[in-house]
């Protein structure tokens, strides 16, 4: 049966991304229950407490009308990469955040899967004087409906940025300075559902898969 689903999705007959970790990557997936992983009380998206792990598959969806919010890896990081698998409904905004804060202050890669939204880009998440960049070509290599993996790296005390999707690199930037609170070198790994309108109850962001490559 195995084979019977490699081969048909490398003719590309529409099946789901077959999962698969990368060589030299850590699995960090939170679970059983947040293990490894905690809720930001602080964040400005908000406290949904609507995250759940079921399968190996971690989803989170704002509880109430507006209130979203984040969650972080117990560790801190400082360079490195960082691996994970994703399948949401349109028309949730969410991130993958980077050297973040227990308030969310972070580098964002974009995930923003809603009208006019980029995947991919890099983004100031409460940060001053961050000039980031939409991905351009991002809709040249999703699949709708599918799990899409994404692959962020992170480096250098000026932080430079690269972002793969399925495999295919559609970010390279990096930043003018450290943008950081008080100069911060290293921080923690959030994965978000937007508070306010831009989701609501029932849209769910659905991650698998998230592991992490520490670099020299």
């Amino acid at each position: 049966m195995k084979k019977v689903l490699l081969i048909a999705a490398l003719l590309g007959f529409g099946l789901p991304l077959l999962a698969q970790i990368p060589p030299g990557f850590t699995d960090i997936t939170p679970g059983p229950g947040l293990k490894g992983w905690h809720r930001s009380l602080t964040t400005s998206h908000g406290t949904t407490e609507a995250w759940k792990v079921e399968n190996g598959v971690v989803s989170g969806t704002q509880d109430r009308e507006g209130n979203g919010g984040i969650i972080l890896t117990d560790r801190k990081y400082k360079n490195f990469e960082v691996y994970l698998e994703m399948n949401p409904d349109f028309g949730c905004d969410s991130g993958l955040f980077l050297r973040s804060n227990e308030r969310g202050q972070a580098y964002q890669v974009m995930l923003d899967y809603l009208e006019k939204g980029n995947m991919g880009g890099i983004y100031g998440e409460g940060l001053k004087g961050v000039k980031g960049a939409p991905s351009k070509e991002w809709e040249r290599y999703w699949k709708k409906g599918e799990w899409n993996s994404i692959r962020a790296r992170i480096e250098g005390d000026v932080p430079h940025i690269q972002v793969w999707m399925n495999g295919q690199q559609i970010t390279d930037w990096k930043d003018t300075e450290n943008h950081l609170p008080d100069g911060a070198a290293e921080g923690m790994i959030a994965l978000q559902v937007h508070g306010g309108n831009r989701c609501k109850p029932g849209l769910y962001h659905r991650f698998r898969n998230v592991a992490v490559r520490e670099l020299p």
